[in-house]
C-alpha cells in the first residue's frame, strides 16, 4: 500500500514547555525527509506525535489511507527481560501489535451482534485480518533465520534471549526486525547508531528502496547525505521550523547562504540606522548650539539678528525632525539570535609514561568469543582508529587495552601516571535515578555545587536538566554530560567509543575539533564515515572475528 501522511499546525513539547509549533510537513510515497536539530529541539518528540503515540499540542497528523501501517523505531533499543529474539522482531516490526488485534476480533466472531451498537464483528475481524497480512505476521517466523543468517547471525535459535546478546549483536537484530518490517511509512529515530560499516550499507539500501515514506533523526552525515530527499530543520535558538528542498548537503549550503543573508541584511540595515541616528543628534547638537549662541551675542534690540537665529535654529529643529521621520520609515529588520554552541575542549593531564599499554601474545575470552592472540602497544601521544564490524571484539580490545579485563594467555601491562577519559558505548559512566547534578558532582568532588551547574550550562544542561534522574534525560543529554566529564577532568589517554552516538551534529563538529587541539593518547572506535574522514590518526587498527590487523 502507498499512503501519504501529512502534518498541519503541529506543536509539541512536554509539560508546559512547547518546543516547535506551526510545522507542516507531507510525507509522500518515496519521500526521505530527514529531521535535523540540536538535542532537545524535539526530534523525537516530533516522530512520536506523527506514529501517534504521543498527543500534539495543537494541530493534526493525518494518514491516507485512514487504515495505512506507520511504523515508529525508537533510538534506543529497548531489551526486555524473557522477551527473545523472535518476540523483539514481532514487536519491532508491529506483527505481535497485529497478532494480538486479530486474534482479538476472531474472538469476538461468536459473540452474539444486533447491528445496533459498535462494528460488525465480522468487519472488525476483516479488517484486522487484512492488517495483520500486510504487516507480514503471516511468514514472520519463516523470515526471521533467514534474515539473521544473512547478518551473520546464523548461530543464533530464534528463542535466544535478547538480555544475552552482546552490543553488536543487539544492533544486528535491530537492522534485522527493520528489514523485515513492511510499514508503509517508516519512522527512524536514530537508525545508525550501533551499525557498522556492512551494516550502514544495508540500511542505507532500505531506506533509499522504501515504496513507501520514511521520516528520519540521525546524528549521521554522511547516511543523510546519501539518503534524505528533503530536511526539516527544528530550529531552537529561532523559535522556528523549515523543510529545505534536496539532499542534505543542499541543505548545509542553503542554510549557510540564508543566515549570511541574514546577517548581511541586519549589518546593514544597523549601519544605515546608526548612520542616521548620529546625524540627527549632531543636527540636534548644532540647532541646541546655534540657540545658545545666539541668546549670548544678540542685544536684546537688535530683532534682526535675533530673528535669523530663530529662523536658522527652526531649520535645524526642521532638519533633525526629518532625520528622525526617516529613521521611522526605516523598515526594520530583526538581529539574528546568535545560537548556542558547544565551546568543548578536553582537559589534559601531565604526560603519562612514554608505552601507555602493551599486549604481548595476549589471549582474551568471553563466552565463546576470543580475541587473539595480539601483541599491540599503544605509545604516548599516538592517535589510534579502531574499525571493525560488530561483534568482532573491539569493545574487548579496549577493555585488554586499559587494564580492564585479565588475559587467559600471554601478558597486559598499563603504563604509568596514564589518566583515562571515556565516552564509552553504553553512556555507562552516567546513569541512575540521582539527579544529574548529584551525579557530576560524585565524580568531580574537587568542585563545588555550583561550579558543576557552571560546567553543565556550558554543555546545555540547564536549570530543568540538573535536577532531572539521569535516567530521564535522552542519550544525548548524558553524552554531552559525558564530554562535560572529558572538559573538568585531566586525561592523557582519551577512549571514545562510538562518540557520535546521540549526539547532535553541531555537538559532532565541536567534537572533532576539539580533538584536532588534543595532544594526548587516542583510541577511536566509530564507524561514522565522516569523523573518520575529518580526524586525524597516526594509526588504524581493523579488529574481524577476534584479530586485529593494522592497515
Amino acid at each position: 500500500m502507498t499512503a501519504t501522511l501529512v502534518a498541519q499546525g503541529l506543536a509539541g513539547g512536554y509539560d508546559h514547555r512547547t518546543l516547535f509549533d506551526s510545522l507542516d510537513l507531507t510525507v509522500a510515497p518515496g519521500d526521505v525527509v530527514g529531521v535535523v536539530g540540536v538535542n532537545g529541539a524535539g526530534k523525537s518528540t516530533l516522530l512520536r506525535i506523527l506514529a501517534g503515540i504521543l498527543e500534539p499540542q495543537a494541530g493534526t497528523v493525518s494518514l491516507a489511507p485512514g487504515d495505512a501501517f506507520v511504523g515508529w523505531l525508537p533510538q534506543e533499543h529497548e531489551r526486555i527481560a524473557g522477551e527473545s529474539i523472535a518476540e523483539y522482531i514481532a514487536r519491532r516490526t508491529g506483527c505481535a501489535q497485529a497478532t494480538r488485534e486479530m486474534d482479538a476480533a476472531a474472538s469476538a466472531l461468536g459473540e452474539a451482534y444486533d447491528g445496533t451498537t459498535g462494528a460488525d464483528p465480522a468487519d472488525v475481524y476483516s479488517a484486522a485480518l487484512e492488517r495483520w497480512l500486510a504487516s507480514g505476521a503471516a511468514d514472520l517466523d519463516e523470515r526471521i533465520p533467514v534474515e539473521l543468517a544473512d547478518l551473520g547471525l546464523d548461530g543464533l535459535p530464534n528463542s535466544t534471549p535478547m538480555t544475552s546478546l552482546s552490543g553488536g549483536q543487539a544492533a544486528r537484530v535491530g537492522l534485522a526486525a527493520l528489514l523485515l518490517s513492511r510499514f508503509d511509512i517508516v519512522l527512524l529515530d536514530e537508525p545508525t547508531n550501533d551499525l557498522d560499516l556492512d551494516g550502514l550499507d544495508r540500511l542505507e539500501a532500505f531506506v533509499t528502496g522504501l515504496r513507501g515514506g520514511a521520516v528520519l533523526v540521525s546524528h549521521d552525515r554522511e547516511f543523510l547525505a546519501r539518503s534524505v530527499t528533503r530536511v526539516l530543520e527544528l530550529d531552537l535558538a529561532q523559535n522556528a521550523n523549515r523543510v529545505f528542498g534536496g539532499g542534505y548537503d543542499s541543505y548545509l549550503e542553503e542554510r549557510e547562504t540564508e543566515r549570511r543573508h541574514k546577517r548581511d541584511a541586519y549589518d546593514a540595515f544597523a549601519e544605515k540606522k546608526a548612520d542616521l541616528v548620529g546625524r540627527a543628534r549632531t543636527q540636534r547638537e548644532w540647532s541646541s548650539q546655534g540657540v545658545r549662541n545666539a541668546m549670548k551675542k544678540a542685544p536684546d534690540n537688535d530683532k534682526i539678528r535675533r530673528k535669523a537665529s530663530a529662523e536658522s535654529s527652526e531649520k535645524q529643529a526642521q532638519k533633525v525632525r526629518q532625520m528622525e521621520s526617516r529613521i521611522a520609515r526605516l523598515d526594520e529588520v530583526d538581529e539574528p539570535r546568535k545560537e548556542w554552541q558547544l565551546e568543548f575542549t578536553i582537559g589534559s593531564a601531565p604526560r603519562s609514561s612514554s608505552v601507555v599499554s602493551t599486549l604481548s601474545e595476549a589471549v582474551f575470552r568471553q563466552g565463546d568469543f576470543t580475541l587473539g592472540p595480539v601483541s599491540l602497544q599503544v605509545n604516548a601521544g599516538e592517535r589510534i582508529g579502531i574499525t571493525g564490524p560488530n561483534g568482532a571484539g573491539k569493545s574487548t580490545l579496549l577493555r585488554a587495552l586499559l587494564g580492564r579485563q585479565t588475559p587467559d594467555a600471554g601478558t597486559a601491562s598499563l603504563g604509568a601516571s596514564v589518566q583515562i577519559g571515556e565516552i564509552d558505548q553504553a553512556r555507562a559512566q552516567l546513569a541512575g535515578a540521582r539527579p544529574l547534578a548529584d551525579s557530576v558532582e560524585e565524580q568531580l568532588p574537587e568542585l563545588s555545587a555550583g561550579e558543576v551547574r557552571t560546567l553543565l550550562a556550558k554543555f546545555g544542561l540547564k536549570a530543568d536538566h540538573v535536577t532531572r534522574a539521569v535516567d530521564a534525560l535522552s542519550p544525548g543529554e548524558r553524552t554531552r554530560a559525558g564530554l562535560a566529564l572529558l572538559q573538568a577532568r585531566g586525561v592523557n589517554v582519551l577512549v571514545l567509543d562510538e562518540p557520535t552516538n546521540h549526539l547532535d551534529l553541531a555537538a559532532i563538529e565541536q567534537l572533532e575539533q576539539a580533538l584536532e587541539s588534543y595532544e594526548g593518547a587516542l583510541l577511536l572506535v566509530t564507524h561514522d564515515r565522516r569523523m573518520l574522514a575529518n580526524v586525524h590518526v597516526d594509526r588504524h587498527w581493523r579488529v574481524d572475528a577476534g584479530q586485529v590487523t593494522e592497515l
